[in-house]
């Protein structure tokens, strides 16, 4: 691999072993991955802080405290090194759990004691503590073209295809050392070549709602699995997807597929028309979504669906944004939560405290809600004791949870997922 002057000082240890091992780490992953060169970047998105008792119990038999940690898991280095400042602009993504919500979500204070001594050292390096899974709705908003080396399937669909910025779907080791060296393997995403499309989705229905682009993405995601493909209606898309509906729609195909970037024609920066998103190329295959497939997309996303009593409904997958925040509060003002079900919603803090101030925290409340943090059911792998069954409009959540916890999920909008917390069971309609 070619490597600068700079990266090959790094590499020889002219700023300190952390930096050393770092320009190790990614030299040998950029080797196995074919890479050429590193590029440098200045935004990186990523898990830095410890939220396990393994981690806990890691820090203290090993010594050398929360370096020992990013030692351990974030450089791959089994000798303990002293972690200096980070160099580039890093934001931390989602937790395992809500800080301020410990016994909702089974953990203990310890747990959360060590947590908070972990986010203060991550803090203390330079990281901008987020922690959500939607790092662009709360200030890290990258521009087109710009290399970035972000975590987290979803964020990373959004990055490259709605912003289109550059990253490959990276883990916590390259990522702590793109933060500590700026370098992150020049492969993938980051090359023009590979960010044409694939695959032509063609579209022989209206997608509307967030529920309609979550079906969309699902299909997509099954059928072109880790392949670049671009969404086309001959007479336009129509009604141009917003924040939150792209947000599904990405989150769905990055989760029945492995989709990190997708293209939709007369929307997304890199498809003002079709034969831009394709670069020219014929596409692999050519893919109808109409009325049959959504229907057949909506039956397997609810495949585990089987009992109508509903003791837990989940949204915010990917973290609600405000506008989400804002259409629940109105779908369940004057309402009052079933008291066999419990409803909890997702959103980054910031988001949050804006709903403190615009009132919508109170009115979820009001209704026997909760409005939560830093973590969502999939990642904390917390529901309310004696969940069986699980209504979410998030066909990403549908897609894990049932394999995760064991529990039967229904899908549908938002709406639905409202009335069935009210009521206590699934009244869905079709897709």
């Amino acid at each position: 691999m070619y490597l600068s002057d700079e990266e090959q000082a790094m590499l020889d240890g002219r700023d300190g072993p952390a930096l050393q091992k770092a320009m190790d780490l990614l030299v040998r992953y950029g080797e196995a991955l074919g890479a050429e060169r590193l590029v440098e970047t200045r935004n990186v998105c990523a898990s830095i802080t410890s939220t396990t008792p393994f981690q806990r119990d890691f820090a203290l038999a090993k010594g050398g405290g929360m370096d020992a940690v990013f030692s351990e898991f974030s450089l791959d280095s089994q000798e303990t090194v002293q972690i200096p400042k980070f160099k580039v602009f890093t934001s931390h993504l989602q937790l395992g759990f809500d800080p301020g919500q410990p016994e909702r979500m089974g953990v203990s204070e310890a747990v959360v004691n060590f947590y908070h001594e972990s986010e203060r050292h991550a803090a203390g390096l330079g990281a901008q503590i987020m922690n959500t899974c939607t790092p662009y709705q709360v200030g890290n908003i990258p521009t087109r073209g710009e290399h970035c080396a972000w975590m987290e399937s979803s964020a990373v669909v959004y990055c490259n295809s709605v912003l289109g910025a550059r990253t490959n779907t990276e883990g916590r080791e390259s990522t702590g050392a793109a933060m500590l060296t700026g370098r992150i393997p020049y492969w993938g995403y980051h090359l023009d070549e590979n960010r044409h499309a694939t695959h032509v989705v063609e579209l022989d229905v209206e997608v509307e709602s967030v529920q309609d682009w979550g079906l969309l993405g699902y299909f997509m995601g099954e059928h072109v699995q880790e392949r670049v493909p671009v969404v086309h209606r001959k007479g336009g898309i129509g009604r141009v997807p917003n924040l939150p509906r792209l947000k599904h729609f990405g989150a769905a195909a990055s989760s029945s597929g492995g989709v990190e970037m997708y293209h939709i024609v007369g929307v997304t920066p890199e498809a003002l028309t079709l034969e831009q998103a394709l670069g020219g190329r014929k596409p692999v295959q050519v893919l109808r979504y109409g009325a049959a497939e959504r229907r057949a997309t909506y039956e397997k996303i609810n495949a585990t669906g089987k009992n109508a009593e509903i003791q837990y409904v989940m949204l915010g997958c990917p973290h609600y944004t405000i506008e989400q925040i804002w259409e629940a509060a109105q779908l369940i003002e004057g309402r009052k939560v079933h008291p066999d079900c419990e409803l909890w919603i997702f959103t980054p803090r910031a988001i949050k405290s804006l709903a403190d101030r615009n009132g919508y925290t109170k009115i979820i409340e009001d209704a026997g809600g909760i409005l939560m943090t830093d973590s969502c059911s999939a990642m904390s792998r917390a529901v309310p004791k004696g969940t069986k069954t699980v209504a979410l409009d998030s066909a990403k959540q549908a897609h894990y949870l049932p394999a995760i916890l064991g529990v039967q999920a229904w899908f549908g909008s938002t709406a639905e997922c409202i009335d069935a917390a009210c009521t206590g069971r699934w009244n869905g309609g079709q897709a």
